[in-house]
């Protein structure tokens, strides 16, 4: 790939990215789908406060699926900073997208708080599938959790 290509790569993951916080915040269940490889791996067991071996799904529509209920009346607010991508091939990348979210638990749910407000990295790989770039991989690491 040329520079320009790979500029031009980059580029379209971080707007990628974008579109995946922006779907996950607003609730678009449809629009964070799209945002995935249909084979995706979404590794989340480290994210809440303790490990959570459930939080290990393969396939993007079964990810969206178990997420959607979770976080449907949930406010959240994801954002991603300092993106670290590496252009691997043609239609292969990798990322390391520093990242904050702050939750806001609706009353009644099981959850022991009602807000948390998170820090971490997000490792992800992409794959370009019939043009477009996709998250082929996705997992969240966290560094510092603060719950109330």
């Amino acid at each position: 790939m040329t520079d320009i290509e790979k500029l031009t790569a980059i580029a379209a993951i971080q707007a990628l990215k974008a579109r995946y916080f922006r779907a996950m915040d607003s609730k678009d269940w449809a629009g964070l789908e799209a945002v995935f490889a249909p084979d995706l791996i979404a590794d989340f067991r480290d994210s809440p406060p303790m490990r959570d071996e459930s939080l290990l799904t393969e396939g993007a529509a079964a990810y969206v699926a178990k997420l959607a209920p979770t976080l449907q009346n949930m406010v959240t607010v994801h954002h991603g900073h300092m993106p670290e991508i590496e252009i691997t091939s043609e239609t292969t990348a990798t990322g390391v997208w520093a990242m904050e979210d702050k939750l806001w638990i609706p009353e009644g749910s099981p959850l022991p708080f009602k807000v948390l407000h998170g820090y971490g990295h997000y490792h992800e790989t992409y794959v370009r599938l019939d043009g477009r770039w996709r998250i082929k991989t996705i997992r969240l690491s966290r560094l510092h959790i603060e719950t109330g």
